[in-house]
Formats: C-alpha cells, sequence, structure tokens
C-alpha cells in the first residue's frame, strides 16, 4: 500500500512557527511519480479545507488566509512535501491533512495509481 505519514504538529504561542512534513513511500514496490501534493486542514467543527497545494513543475496555490504566512514545497527525490508555517494565529489550530497524487509499481509490475491521505497532524495556536 501507498503510505502518506504527516509530521511536525504541535503547540505554538500565537505568532509562532511550525513546519509540517509529509513523507510518502510504498509498502508493496516502488513510488514512480507524485503529481500534485496539497495540505488541508479541518477545524473542530468545521469541514476539511483546502490550505496549500504544489505541481510537479513547483506552481503552488494557498487559500487567502494564509497568503504571505505559509509557504508549501516539495522534495522530489524524497518524495516529501513540506508546509512551512509562520506568524501563526489561533483559527490556525486544526489536524493538518497531506493528499498524494502517486503512481506506484508493485513488485510484480502492475500500477497502482490514486490519490493518499495521511493520518494527519495536530496544530494547536493557543497563549
Amino acid at each position: 500500500q501507498v503510505q502518506v505519514v504527516e509530521s511536525g504538529g504541535g503547540v505554538v504561542q500565537p505568532g509562532g512557527s511550525l513546519t509540517l512534513s509529509c513523507a510518502a513511500s510504498a509498502t508493496f514496490g516502488s513510488i514512480l511519480r507524485i503529481d500534485d501534493m496539497a495540505w488541508y486542514r479541518q477545524a473542530p467543527g468545521n469541514e476539511r479545507e483546502l490550505v496549500a497545494s504544489i505541481g510537479t513543475d513547483g506552481n503552488t496555490q494557498n487559500i487567502r488566509s494564509v497568503e504571505g504566512r505559509f509557504t508549501i514545497r516539495r522534495d522530489n527525490a524524497k518524495k516529501t512535501a513540506y508546509l512551512q508555517m509562520n506568524s501563526l494565529k489561533p483559527e490556525d489550530t486544526g489536524v493538518y491533512y497531506c493528499n498524494a497524487n502517486v503512481v506506484a509499481q508493485r513488485f510484480d509490475g502492475e500500477l497502482e495509481v490514486g490519490r493518499y491521505w495521511g493520518q494527519g497532524t495536530r496544530v494547536t495556536v493557543s497563549s
């Protein structure tokens, strides 16, 4: 199976910074390619929302509320995406999820293509 694992969450005071990481791997073979990768978040009582995304060409998009504060980037060799979060606000609190559009190859040569979610990492911004 394809695994997507997030890390880097924690508790931080308003104005602080955190960097989240999202690493993809395949237990049944190897990952050939990861197309777009994205970070979502879900605050208590709210629906999951897209925060930022990055394509294979490095083009990025993010929601207006994090403009100038959050930066998404990726390391294709490491099959990892990052979300650098600066000037954090209490309204940034939530569980952050990574989503990766993956093309993987099984040991038997068959391809596995799909979008995969991580288990989430919790970010709490509070004084």
